[in-house]
């Protein structure tokens, strides 16, 4: 294992979770579904949380969680990105457009939420001793509502586009009726979206 790049990995994870609380405060302001709302203010609170969680894994592996790197500066860069395009639907003042850009906004967010989580869980697996148990606690707490994220928030972006083109939508959308925390049942899900038209 390069421990290099593992701290690199988690250090720009850290990044990005301080990056998707910018984000979440953001697009809570652009959601006008009520649901949508009330989900994204539960992962505001779990993205905070998941800052709590890296710093303390950083501080387990003995990494300075203040470093920034060149790619924690780019990281960096793409949330204020999506903060910024968050803000510009604001301005238009189309506030169901701006619940659109919010929700493709915390997707691409989430994607790279979920795959850091997914990468941290590899390392973990990798590992012997103090390692292997800063890892896995961290991951253990954190994967299963980054799944969440992911897949109930592409469920929304879909549903709320669908509506927006004037069709029968099913919100909130399978995903988080169904409480789905895998790709297999995000699938599935959609599916049964699309059975429900």
């Amino acid at each position: 294992m390069d421990s290099n790049q593992l701290q690199e990995l988690l250090l720009q994870a850290l990044t990005h979770e301080k990056g998707g609380v910018k984000v979440y405060q953001t697009a809570l302001k652009c959601a006008v579904n009520e649901d949508l709302h009330e989900e994204w203010d539960k992962y505001l609170s779990e993205t905070e949380n998941h800052v709590l969680i890296l710093t303390d894994a950083c501080a387990g592996l003995g990494i300075d969680a203040n470093m920034v790197t060149p790619g924690c500066k780019i990281v960096e860069h793409l949330g204020g990105a999506l903060v910024q395009a968050m803000e510009m639907a604001l301005k238009g003042g189309d506030s169901a457009a701006a619940q659109l850009v919010a929700c493709e906004c915390v997707v691409l967010a989430e994607t790279k939420d979920h795959l850091n989580w997914e990468l941290i869980g590899m390392c973990a697996d990798k590992f012997k001793g103090t390692e292997k148990k800063v890892l896995t606690v961290a991951y253990d707490e954190v994967e299963d509502q980054e799944d969440e994220h992911l897949y109930h928030t592409k469920g929304w972006c879909r549903e709320l586009w669908i509506e927006s083109l004037g069709m029968k939508a099913v919100l909130p959308p399978p995903e988080e009726e169904k409480q789905v925390k895998t790709a297999i049942g995000a699938a599935r899900a959609e599916q049964e979206s699309l059975k429900a038209r």
